[in-house]
């Protein structure tokens, strides 16, 4: 049974764990929000407690900040992020936590991307975004990028 304050994205990725690892965590500005918005990250602390520091751009000129905390760094497997801490250790309005994963399966990979939220109505509320579409935008992103060369 499904956690229903869970929304997830999964896709199968041919290419090497490494080489979507390498994709995932070093080129995250051209995967990471669905075109043609755009993100940059003035600052990603690659460590548990880390800072997250990352604006989103859209084509009619809005900007959307997301600060955060990266909760888990592990290299080549997994990243995990919320938006509940800032700063130094500043509580803030939570919404999720984002866990973005990767494993071997076959002669390819298998990415996952996990949105948990604190209440099922930030779940749905997430949902009715655009959830799928919008994640599953950036899943198709990553996969070209990872397949294309």
């Amino acid at each position: 049974m499904s956690d229903p304050k869970e929304l997830s994205i999964t896709r199968y990725i041919e290419a090497a764990p490494e080489k979507v690892w390498d994709v995932m965590s070093n080129r995250i500005e051209e995967w990471w929000c669905p075109r043609p918005w755009r993100a940059e990250f003035a600052n990603l602390d690659r460590r548990p407690g880390g800072t997250s520091n990352c604006t989103m751009y859209g084509p009619e000129g809005e900007v959307h900040p997301h600060d955060g905390m990266v909760l888990a760094w592990d290299e080549g497997k997994r990243f995990a992020f919320t938006d509940a801490i800032v700063g130094d250790l500043e509580p803030a309005g939570p919404f999720m936590v984002g866990i973005w994963s990767i494993e071997p399966e076959g002669s390819g990979t298998r990415y996952t991307a996990k949105a948990r939220h604190w209440t099922e109505e930030d779940s749905k509320r997430h949902a009715d975004m655009g959830f799928e579409p919008g994640w599953g935008a950036c899943a198709d992103q990553l996969k070209e990028l990872c397949e294309g060369g």
